[in-house]
């Protein structure tokens, strides 16, 4: 069954890599060329890719054997699974009713110069009101929507490399 997946698993973090890349990038597009300014949920989000991308990176490099290549599946996997925690609170905020959405809170840049590091960190998980707009869509799902999708694609890249251990030759 995994035959047909079966290539250098240098190959497969390369391409979860550059996967995280190109997310970074296309965040990067929006916030920069479309002004479309990133929410709590959103820098967290970002964060979790490039946690997730770095991880993919090392294992590319380091182009690990047995032992190694489980280790960096099951944290490709772990760290793809967290960033698709956040992407539902944020798909999940992004659904509630209008009257139901958390009140809005001061700016990121704010936070970040008055409040101690753990209330930062509470704010950016827990998201506020202004993670609740919809900016962009395609085909009737928003950017959280999408980040998810990816980062399940990611994890599941990444827990396929389980099977992926070359055979040991004597």
């Amino acid at each position: 069954m995994f035959s047909l997946i079966k290539f250098n698993p240098r190959i497969w973090f390369l391409l979860g890599f550059a996967s995280c890349f190109f997310m970074l990038a296309t965040g990067a597009y929006f916030q920069f060329v479309e002004e479309l300014e990133p929410c709590p949920l959103c820098i967290s989000q970002r964060i979790a890719i490039l946690i997730t991308g770095l991880v993919f990176l090392i294992a590319a490099v380091h182009n690990p054997k047995h032992y190694g290549l489980k280790v960096y599946s099951i944290l490709g996997t772990i760290t793809a699974l967290c960033g698709a925690g956040i992407s539902t609170r944020h798909v999940w905020i992004q659904n509630l009713p209008a009257d139901e959405v958390p009140e809005c809170g001061p700016g990121l840049e704010y936070v970040f110069e008055n409040f101690p590091l753990l209330d930062t960190f509470k704010l950016m998980l827990n998201g506020t009101g202004e993670c609740a707009d919809i900016l962009w869509t395609f085909l009737g799902v928003s950017i959280p929507g999408w980040t998810l999708v990816a980062f399940l694609a990611l994890a599941a890249l990444s827990l396929l490399q389980q099977w992926n251990t070359p055979k040991l030759t004597s």
